[in-house]
């Protein structure tokens, strides 16, 4: 995008206000480089220029005076940081919160007091940055790329609202990551340690850890989580030689919770909610607020507005559990129109996990839950026989609420819908998928493998349209998933005999969930199983909407994880049905 935009009518109605955040959206889109990341060569010079983005801007004063909390790390970052800013905004703190990538909208990136920026509040800040750069950057100091574009945006957001606190996400790696310009925050994390972004970070956990542990500064205090030995004597030595204390956080014990429970499901979560609870005890003792501790003897003892904090989370597309909004208004209706549903249910599981210690732990969160689920209905089993016994006035609602949910437990069925970017090695990840899921109980009756929406170059908002199905799209890496997949599933013999359905033109006929029968070509499930490839996301969800308004009886469990980008593709999508 060229030149400065006219912003003399912006916001005065929807239409002036829509055209300026697509105009925005184009703006950003026109600094994503189409360079692998490979191509990253002379990072720590390129790294310095964000100085000179903050002299251009005249923000270095007032970045200099922001109370930061800065996270790194492989996974959990992003929880950590929801976790954390939710405790202190329950400690009565104006806070802000940068996180990344977004989900469905650009806006999600910044939050203030818990809650994502307006876009009006948005382009307001863009536009002031935007301008500015534009008018001073020249052939030395270009123009910023993506990510420290959107970084200097959030500086400015945050110094404009005058909060009391920032809470910042490492985007990738640490040491040369647009966020560590703030040269002076109160306190860093480290979250868990792994393989990703190898590419750029290097192939041992040593690389890794060193490239996090670059945002540790002098005088400011660091604090980690259980790390593999590798990683954690980085950890201690990069601390040492800045003579600064290394804390080891451990999971948070969930008794301290007081009978209450995470707002974000999954064990490893504890594991984050530890390390934010230490960060946040460590920022309120640097910031002259230690009162709010309230001091006790019991180092579990966690205060009431932790606990909050804890329980109210939100954090979008980490262990989320969504109904399909589609499938209900359809039995809505249906009952409307002929006095009972006639749809089965479709609900989605959704994690952006995207590293092999990530989708372990998505594994057992996704089997914990459909086990979960199972228990409910052998309580509600039990309740009915009671109620058979000794109230028999209850006994209709109860038979037709029971015997609904019984029919849903033994016509369950799971699917996977999975992604994944390029970079990384679908090898390492479905293996830990499917082993993990198997080990708990859980085997996927099909499988499906997408490409993402969005084209590489769209940043994505709102009012982005989701693609729809296009027969020049290139399914090249989509079938290249589907082979490794279906390889796991065979117990790692490849066998040119194909199950499911690799042409894109050809989905798996619905009746495929309804047939247990042959298990020979599948010795390692539970059932008869199948993947495809298919040209789209909505092409998927229109068969597995198909698939359950033919059947009643059919419950349809659906993971949705390998990327982050494809979570927010179903977001999209879900938040378009009525």
């Amino acid at each position: 995008m060229e030149g400065k935009f006219n912003r003399s009518d912006a916001g005065q109605n929807q239409s002036s206000l829509s055209l300026s955040y697509e105009a925005a959206i184009d703006a950003i889109s026109s600094t994503i480089t189409r360079r692998k990341r490979v191509d990253s060569t002379n990072v720590a010079n390129e790294f310095l220029i964000m100085f000179e983005y903050l002299k251009i801007l005249e923000l270095e004063d007032s970045l200099s005076k922001l109370k930061v909390i800065h996270v790194a790390g492989t996974k959990g970052k992003g929880s950590t940081c929801a976790f954390s800013e939710s405790i202190l905004r329950a400690c009565g703190f104006r806070t802000g919160l940068f996180t990344s990538p977004h989900l469905i909208d650009l806006c999600e990136r910044y939050r203030i007091d818990g809650l994502e920026i307006s876009q009006e509040k948005f382009l307001a800040n863009f536009w002031w940055c935007w301008d500015r750069l534009k008018d001073n950057c020249t052939k030395d100091v270009p123009m910023p790329n993506y990510f420290r574009l959107l970084t200097l945006v959030a500086f400015k957001i945050f110094t404009s609202e005058k909060v009391d606190v920032v809470i910042l996400e490492v985007g990738l790696g640490g040491k040369y990551d647009a966020t560590n310009a703030v040269k002076s925050p109160i306190v860093c994390g480290i979250s868990s340690l792994g393989f990703d972004h190898m590419e750029i970070l290097g192939n041992t956990l040593s690389q890794i850890a060193g490239e996090k542990a670059g945002i540790f500064k002098p005088g400011v205090p660091a604090i980690t989580v259980p790390q593999p030995e590798e990683a954690m004597k980085v950890l201690q030595d990069t601390a040492s030689h800045l003579s600064i204390p290394l804390q080891l956080a451990s999971p948070l014990d969930a008794t301290t919770l007081r009978g209450l429970k995470l707002s974000l499901a999954g064990d490893h979560q504890y594991i984050n909610a530890g390390l934010a609870v230490a960060l946040c005890r460590t920022w309120l003792s640097s910031t002259g607020h230690s009162d709010l501790l309230e001091s006790v003897d019991d180092d579990r003892y966690i205060p009431k507005p932790f606990i909050k904090g804890l329980v109210t989370t939100n954090f979008p597309g980490r262990s989320q559990v969504i109904p399909d909004p589609y499938t209900r208004s359809y039995q809505q209706h249906s009952e409307g129109e002929a006095g009972n549903g006639d749809a089965g249910e479709l609900c989605f599981y959704l994690d952006g996990a995207h590293s092999p210690e990530s989708m372990e732990e998505c594994a057992k969160w996704f089997s914990q839950a459909i086990k979960k689920e199972k228990q409910s209905i052998s309580e509600a089993r039990e309740v009915f026989n009671e109620t058979e016994n000794g109230y028999s006035s209850l006994l209709p609602d109860l038979e037709q609420q029971f015997h609904s949910k019984e029919n849903f437990s033994n016509n369950s069925k799971q699917i996977l819908i999975f992604n994944c970017m390029a970079e990384r090695d679908p090898r390492l990840l479905l293996p830990r998928l499917f082993h993990t899921c198997a080990l708990h109980g859980v085997h996927f009756n099909g499988a499906f493998f997408v490409p993402n929406q969005l084209s590489f170059n769209q940043v994505g908002s709102s009012l982005t349209p989701a693609a729809t199905g296009s027969p020049n799209v290139n399914l090249s890496w989509q079938l290249t998933l589907q082979r490794t997949w279906e390889n796991i599933i065979r117990g790692g013999k490849d066998s040119d005999q194909k199950i499911g359905s690799s042409c894109p033109e050809m989905p798996p006929p619905c009746d495929i969930l309804l047939n247990d029968s042959s298990q020979e070509n599948c010795p390692n499930t539970k059932d008869h199983t199948f993947s495809a490839v298919m040209p789209s996301l909505p092409e998927t969800l229109r068969w597995l909407r198909k698939c359950v308004q033919k059947n009643h009886s059919l419950r349809i469990q659906v993971l949705v994880t390998g990327s982050l980008h494809l979570i927010g593709d179903v977001l999209r999508m879900l938040k378009k049905c009525p």
